[in-house]
């Protein structure tokens, strides 16, 4: 119970130390020198740096670096990810290889190959211009990206800049000029109409047509784009937007009208920017996914390190354009870029576009364009720069270096729902009497709230937890980690801490029996089993009670093979069906279809099989679930001696026959706090109801024959009859 109790606190504490000594050496001989820098054909011996040059015969032409001897690249599973990546002395990546990696759980639904695809786009990638030139494999335009691609990515990057400081490559001395050079003129500039807005630059334009669309998509390679390509005619506009910075004075005065211009500025804070986007063509630059997630998927704005994207609330409609000559458009929308985005209105930046096509039921493909904008000089005045020393911390991007909170604002809503959904189960626990007065309510908000477990958090938001994670965090006692490696998942770190509550409160029914997506899915497939008339099973007890020790036998030994290897427990842990059915909704190769399978058809006859018996994440919970603080669950002292209708009637037979309710098995489906207060099926109310109905009787007998009606009244008031 104390190393429980450990591996808790190190859940919220434990901070790993960084190895002194570069591990590039242990790695080096598992990539070729051509792959990592073309034309090597050596590596020269490691540096003090954590670099080896790269040769082609006596020529350097780059160095070799391992991104895990840089940057933290710790990964969920608690183990680091280690790249190898290649830099050139003109600070272009020119090759990176997975070499060592401990995250088969977190990959769920991307095959390794998809990986190393994602890793290869890094190759030609312009360290100067970090962010400027990202192509398809941008995170969140990977279809099913997980924590471990944006670490992947938040890695290569600011190790790829901090390799290049070490190397000495020109542009990443430690003395720079910084600050901008030039600085938005709010007074330049006058109102005009578009023809002139355009021709100076002020509006930009990125135009698409159709075939160039059909080909750029063929050019990829994958014979399905032909089958779902754009119909004729194919010189229409696929993709036609035009942008403008509206917030300096004179170009949004002249495409806005003073009204609307005044409008935006009252909205606007201090230091906040605006843009204004125009798109006609058959592509929406808007999407719909901002609806449902509040976030323009299909579009970002990126300056040097610093890339935007935004959300719902950064947007305003536009119905006008006031610039004289302006074309119609479909979509016309204004977007403010706030303060503490580090933009710069004054400097060049793109408007980074992406276009998707489908070509299977939930596979797409994706590009992306870029329209470069560059305000004209016109409405700029210069700015003297001041020499400032860097240090390694401010030299990297604040941005990258708060990964984590990207991502949690990125889920945002998800995280909203989440913390509703924990609101609601938890005022069903602490006024439990209340919600099971009524038995088909009760019923009917169970199953409402297993439908948003399965539907909503399991196969939409995939926050399935996992003995994985346990094993995660016990891993984190003996090797590197990072506080911000536990929040790289905001779903599955609020779900850990719910539990890490309500195992004090509730024991471990709070998640196993409302929170776990596949738990959900057990017992709704077994509710439409008994609809069927599938007969149900009921185990003995003596055997019942000896295959519950299954579960605990199946977690201890993987808890135990994670200290030897956690890659090899994680392979063993798909004893766990959970990444099958929930997380790839049964989108794997049949031998893991059917292990599902032969998970939940049992289930259909023996409510929670799985649950039951086999899980080891519930066997793991089980194992503290004694250390809850408060029994919530009323018994009446007839419960088991002689009445056994709960015992007999309870889901998952947590109940021994004596009356006990085993803590380490009970799932908190309060089916017993129904039959609690049912009176038609609990013996001990229906005994309670009839002692009260015959005492009213008597009380009612003896008023009339004593002729004393009030006490006839008494009587009724305290048996709850109505005469």
């Amino acid at each position: 119970m104390q190393r429980l109790l450990c591996l808790l606190l190190a859940f919220f504490l434990h901070v790993g130390l960084a190895s002194a000594e570069p591990l590039l050496p242990t790695y080096l001989t598992e990539v070729a020198p051509s792959e990592i820098v073309p034309g090597a054909d050596r590596f020269g011996p490691v540096e003090a740096s954590g670099l080896a040059p790269a040769y082609q015969g006596d020529t350097l032409l780059g160095w070799a670096f391992l991104t895990s001897d840089f940057v933290p690249t710790t990964g969920y599973s608690g183990k680091p990810i280690h790249i190898v990546a290649g830099i050139s002395p003109q600070g272009i990546i020119t090759g990176a290889q997975l070499v060592k990696h401990s995250e088969p759980i977190v990959l769920v639904g991307i095959p390794e190959s998809k990986i190393t695809a994602v890793i290869d786009h890094y190759t030609g990638f312009d360290l100067h211009g970090l962010g400027a030139h990202r192509d398809s494999s941008d995170l969140e335009i990977v279809s099913g990206a997980t924590v471990t691609i944006m670490v992947i990515d938040d890695s290569i990057l600011r190790a790829g800049i901090r390799a290049a400081r070490a190397a000495g490559v020109p542009g990443f001395a430690e003395t720079r000029q910084t600050g901008p050079t030039r600085a938005l003129d709010r007074e330049a500039g006058e109102i005009t109409d578009w023809e002139t807005l355009a021709g100076n630059g002020a509006l930009r334009h990125l135009s698409l047509d159709v075939a160039t669309i059909n080909a750029d998509f063929a050019a990829m390679g994958d014979p399905r784009t032909d089958k779902f390509a754009e119909p004729e005619p194919f010189d229409d506009d696929y993709v036609d937007v035009w942008v403008a910075l509206v917030s300096e004075p004179s170009i949004g005065r002249s495409l806005l009208g003073e009204n609307a211009f005044a409008n935006l500025q009252s909205s606007l804070n201090e230091g906040d920017e605006a843009i204004a986007i125009f798109g006609g063509g058959r592509w929406s630059f808007k999407g719909s996914g901002y609806v449902r997630g509040g976030i323009f998927d299909r579009f970002q704005l990126i300056q040097g390190e610093n890339s935007f994207r935004f959300r719902d609330r950064n947007n305003t409609r536009l119905v006008h354009v006031d610039a004289a000559g302006a074309p119609s458009f479909e979509e016309m929308d204004l977007f403010v870029i706030p303060a503490d985005a580090n933009f710069d209105p004054a400097a060049d930046f793109d408007l980074q576009f992406l276009v998707h096509r489908a070509v299977g039921p939930i596979e797409k493909l994706f590009l992306t364009y870029e329209l470069a904008y560059h305000l004209p000089d016109l409405y700029t005045v210069p700015v003297e720069q001041v020499p400032e020393t860097l240090t390694e911390a401010a030299a990297d991007s604040p941005a990258r270096d708060a990964l984590w909170m990207r991502i949690w604002e990125a889920k945002r809503t998800q995280i909203t729902a989440l913390a509703v959904a924990l609101t609601f189960l938890s005022g069903i626990f602490f006024f439990q009497k209340t919600a099971t007065r009524n038995a088909r309510t009760f019923a009917i908000v169970r199953n409402v709230f297993l439908t948003f477990t399965l539907v909503y958090l399991g196969w939409y938001a995939n926050a399935q937890l996992s003995v994985v994670n346990v094993m995660a965090v016990a891993a984190a006692l003996f090797s590197d980690f990072e506080w911000g490696t536990f929040l790289m998942d905001p779903l599955i770190f609020i779900l850990w801490f719910a539990v890490a509550a309500s195992l004090l409160f509730w024991a471990r029914g709070a998640y196993c029996g409302w929170l776990c997506p596949f738990g959900a899915l057990q017992e709704l497939s077994n509710k439409l089993a008994r609809l069927l008339k599938f007969p149900q099973v009921t185990l003995p007890w003596g055997l019942h009670e000896r295959l519950w020790a299954l579960k605990y036998i199946i977690f201890l030994g993987l808890f135990g093979v994670s200290f030897y290897s956690i890659e090899l427990a994680e392979r063993f842990a798909e004893v766990e069906p959970f990444k099958t059915a929930i997380i790839l909704k049964f989108a794997r190769p049949l031998p893991y279809v059917l292990i599902a399978v032969a998970f939940l058809l049992p289930g259909l006859f023996i409510e929670r099989f799985y649950c039951r018996y086999v899980c080891p994440l519930g066997g793991g919970l089980a194992i503290p679930a004694r250390l809850h603080m408060f029994q919530w669950l009323k018994r009446y002292k007839d419960c088991g001696n002689p009445c056994q209708v709960c015992a007999t009637d309870c889901p998952v037979q947590a109940i021994h026959p004596t009356g006990e309710i085993n803590p380490n098995e009970c799932i908190s489906c309060l089916n017993c706090q129904v039959l609690y207060q049912d009176h038609a099926r609990c013996p001990v109310v229906i005994l309670r109801d009839k002692r009260r109905a015959r005492d009213a009787q008597s009380a009612a007998t003896l008023a009339r024959a004593t002729g004393h009606p009030n006490q006839l009244r008494t009587s009724q008031a305290k048996t709850g009859e109505v005469t």
